[in-house]
């Protein structure tokens, strides 16, 4: 058996990054009819953002050198902390439990959404490993942000998650997979028109990678 966890972040609907995502988990499905699917939607279902009570659970196990996320609960002492676990349990148990991780992601003003960024703070600890899991992140972004463009120096979405898959989580690069669709704002920005072919073959290359990652995962 193994475990497929789907985290889409986007406030649309029907997005580019839900497309991209939902490419890769049904490859995923039809290579692992046996295999678990979880699907979390952050835009439907929001995750609070940490309390003081979340960072007296990170100070319990950093100070008592806990790295076993099955022994976080330990930390609980006090009612608060009681209400942030039951917030921390069911994120964290979903993430642990996965063999890959799927995250489909929007870019929003250079970085992440923050309904994705409430999760990460939720399900993260200090020196905590999910090393030996795959991590893809599908996303889309309204410009062109990859190496060699102008606005390179701005992506903090992709940089950002690579850092923090690496030297967080302890997940090396060869386990990590970043496949999207850029210039999407071609569509509707009258400056960007000329730029909707690129985009037509950015969003072609994006769903045949998505195929391929699902089969491979």
């Amino acid at each position: 058996m193994t475990t497929l966890l789907h985290i889409d972040a986007s406030a649309r609907r029907q997005s580019f990054s839900r497309e991209v995502g939902d490419a890769v988990a049904a490859a995923w499905r039809a290579a692992h009819p046996g295999g678990t699917y979880v699907h979390r939607d952050l835009a439907r279902t929001p995750v609070p953002q940490i309390g003081e009570a979340w960072t007296e659970l990170c100070d319990y196990v950093l100070e008592h050198r806990i790295t076993d996320t099955a022994r976080y609960r330990e930390a609980v002492r006090t009612p608060a902390q009681e209400a942030a676990w039951a917030v921390v349990e069911p994120l964290l148990s979903e993430l642990v439990a996965a063999d890959a991780v799927l995250i489909a992601t929007p870019m929003y003003n250079y970085a992440i959404p923050a309904s994705l960024k409430a999760w990460i703070d939720q399900v993260t600890f200090p020196r905590m490993s999910l090393a030996g899991r795959r991590f893809v992140v599908a996303y889309a972004r309204g410009g062109a942000y990859g190496p060699g463009t102008p606005r390179h120096p701005y992506d903090h979405q992709e940089r950002y998650l690579r850092d923090f898959f690496t030297g967080h989580f302890a997940v090396p690069e060869d386990d990590m997979t970043f496949l999207g669709t850029e210039l999407v704002n071609s569509l509707t920005d009258p400056a960007l028109a000329d730029r909707r072919g690129a985009h037509d073959a950015s969003r072609a290359a994006a769903l045949e990678a998505a195929r391929k990652t699902g089969e491979s995962l």
